[in-house]
């Protein structure tokens, strides 16, 4: 009697199929190494998001109590600049012994000025950051790419707020009068910061592209100068060149110092305040994308 013998892919030829062979599959959400995938932002909830903020801007705001000397630009610039512009080129401006008169003209102008200046220190912390391995920490993490450039501008809107509270004391020791109400001096300070952190977007962008803090420094000088210089920040611009005059009009540090000015001195405004509203819509969704898109992808 012949026992017939039943082939299995085993047995039959010696060959495995590939689905016996197969390794066990692999855990949604890990690489067959077992590292934990970076986290899609996208997925990310907004109540998340928001803590994975509130957890850096702790960070970054401990890390300035650690290292006071990094707050010596903040509170040392707007006293040296006021000082400087009003003593140095308000009596050239408005006449020599009129230099109270200045007071009123340039301090508006001056926000403005701080809110550039604290923007080009973000791009340079960047950067070094990105030197010293702490973004390369970060990028590891699950949690959204952005978490950690909006906590960035967070604490540096912290600082900003406190080098124009120290520019408008400043002002008003030196005979700096507000001819409207304290209202409006909180929303010149308002607009400052929204259309400083708007260029805070910028140097990011600089910061993560460039290779060195230096070269992030001299590259914001070069966009710096102009744009403060060429400005109705520190003279009218009537006093002007034809050609630079025109400059000055487009330029959007003289719409807000113009804005802000209204604001403190009284004046129309709606124009100035819309054009830097504009200003700070428009530079904020073009450079914010960009810099998020670059700090997940820089190598």
């Amino acid at each position: 009697m012949t026992t017939s013998t039943r082939t299995t892919p085993e047995t039959g030829d010696g060959r495995a199929s590939a689905k016996a062979k197969a390794n066990p599959a692999t855990p949604k959400g890990r690489t067959s190494g077992g590292a934990a995938r970076l986290v899609d932002e996208g997925r990310i909830p907004l109540r998340a998001h928001l803590r994975h903020i509130g957890a850096l801007v702790r960070r970054n705001a401990l890390q300035i109590r650690n290292d006071p000397q990094s707050m010596f630009d903040v509170l040392l610039m707007p006293i040296v600049f006021i000082l400087l512009f009003v003593y140095v080129f308000g009596g050239a401006i408005s006449g020599k012994g009129n230099q109270d008169h200045y007071v009123d003209y340039v301090v508006p102008g001056l926000m403005a000025m701080m809110g550039m200046n604290v923007a080009m220190a973000v791009g340079t912390g960047v950067n070094d950051d990105f030197k010293k391995g702490v973004m390369d920490r970060f990028r590891s993490m699950p949690i959204a790419r952005s978490s950690v450039l909006i906590a960035k501008i967070v604490v540096e809107v912290g600082r900003m707020l406190i080098a124009m509270l120290i520019l408008l004391g400043m002002g008003f020791l030196l005979g700096m009068e507000v001819k409207t109400s304290v209202l409006e001096v909180v929303a010149a300070m308002g607009l400052s910061v929204l259309f400083g952190a708007s260029l805070m977007w910028i140097f990011i962008l600089l910061g993560i592209a460039m290779q060195t803090p230096q070269a992030v420094q001299g590259m914001a000088m070069i966009v710096l100068m102009p744009l403060q210089f060429g400005s109705s920040i520190f003279a009218p611009p009537e006093t002007m060149p034809g050609w630079l005059e025109t400059f000055t009009e487009y330029n959007p540090l003289s719409n807000l110092a113009d804005a802000a000015r209204a604001m403190i001195n009284g004046g129309p405004l709606a124009e100035a305040v819309l054009m830097t509203l504009g200003w700070s819509v428009l530079l904020t969704a073009v450079t914010a994308p960009l810099a998020v898109a670059k700090f997940r992808t820089k190598s």
